[in-house]
């Protein structure tokens, strides 16, 4: 760990105002924390929230929770905290000169002089390796899945040089959650987890592409792409499209894990869910204002709600 004594203590500049790692943890351990983003859990969140779609509609295709579900969920919050940690720390390695170039990331560990690029890869090894040692406790078509994931962790933060669709590649990530939790629920995959995944990916494309808006004059400034800069003031109805095909994909979804059963009453609530998913993003959608960064980080943040209601419905027609 870095020696507090020498290296000064930044905050960074995104981060929740008065947030635990700021306030409660050891300061020798603060830089690496920021390097994982712990001091602004939403990321963790988005991350975890389609594993949790996925292990609840997969359950309520089946039946019902089953006594495994419990440790499913409890793994893959820790392991979404984890990847997301070591995926973070990899982008900011990645991305060092780029976000020493930024406004609101020249503050992060590593431009800021708090870490040095081998304690950041080290770092990404040790998190890389905990969420291995949970991956390995699951079936053989998941531990597999997760493998595979890691191609799409190293490549991401590449995707701003070579596309104005980074948020494409972020989305194919953060959501194979919603593939990797189904199969280790069911042993394999199908329709339902697929139209899952792209629900997933379209809902990425649209809170990414308002949080990419805080950025687009420095982005101009540096060369780096975005769907905000490709957009630019025609993001609104490019938004309207992300979240039709949010909804659309996730009712899909519903209806081909749970039409089968036969059951109204999980059916109605799952859909109810997608209903209320759908509802905040137009909420989020009819409050943006493009030009203002504060208001974008907002509404960015807001998506974990957005999408635990989808959790949380789907979670109760599991219980029907």
């Amino acid at each position: 760990m870095t020696d507090s004594n020498q290296v000064p203590d930044v905050t960074v500049a995104d981060a929740p105002p008065g947030n635990w790692v700021d306030v409660r943890a050891p300061a020798a351990w603060r830089p690496y924390l920021r390097l994982s983003r712990a001091d602004r859990p939403v990321g963790t969140w988005l991350l975890l929230i389609p594993c949790l779609w996925a292990i609840a509609l997969a359950a309520a295709a089946s039946g019902g929770f089953a006594g495994g579900d419990l440790w499913l969920a409890v793994s893959c919050a820790v392991g979404a905290f984890l990847m997301r940690g070591a995926g973070c720390t990899w982008n900011d390695l990645t991305d060092r000169h780029i976000d020493a170039a930024v406004a609101r990331t020249r503050s992060r560990p590593l431009p800021s002089g708090q870490v040095t690029p081998r304690q950041a890869l080290a770092w990404a090894v040790i998190q890389s390796l905990l969420a291995a040692g949970i991956l390995f406790s699951y079936n053989a078509t998941a531990i597999g899945l997760g493998i595979a994931s890691l191609a799409l962790v190293a490549i991401y933060p590449f995707a701003k040089r070579f596309t104005w669709w980074p948020q494409v590649f972020l989305g194919l990530a953060f959501n194979w959650g919603a593939l990797l939790l189904w199969a280790a629920h069911s042993g394999g995959l199908g329709w339902p987890p697929l139209l899952l995944y792209l629900s997933g990916i379209a809902w990425t494309l649209f809170y990414d592409t308002i949080y990419a808006h805080q950025d687009t004059e420095d982005d101009a400034l540096i060369g780096v792409k975005s769907t905000a800069r490709l957009f630019g003031t025609d993001s609104p109805r490019w938004l309207a499209r992300f979240l039709a095909a949010a909804v659309a994909f996730m009712a899909l979804a519903v209806l081909a894990a749970l039409l089968p059963g036969g059951n109204p009453v999980q059916l109605a609530l799952a859909l109810a869910g997608v209903a209320g998913f759908g509802l905040h993003l137009v909420w989020q959608l009819l409050r943006l204002d493009t030009r203002d960064p504060a208001r974008c980080l907002i509404l960015f943040r807001s998506n974990r709600d957005a999408g635990l209601i989808a959790a949380l419905f789907l979670a109760a027609a599991a219980l029907a």
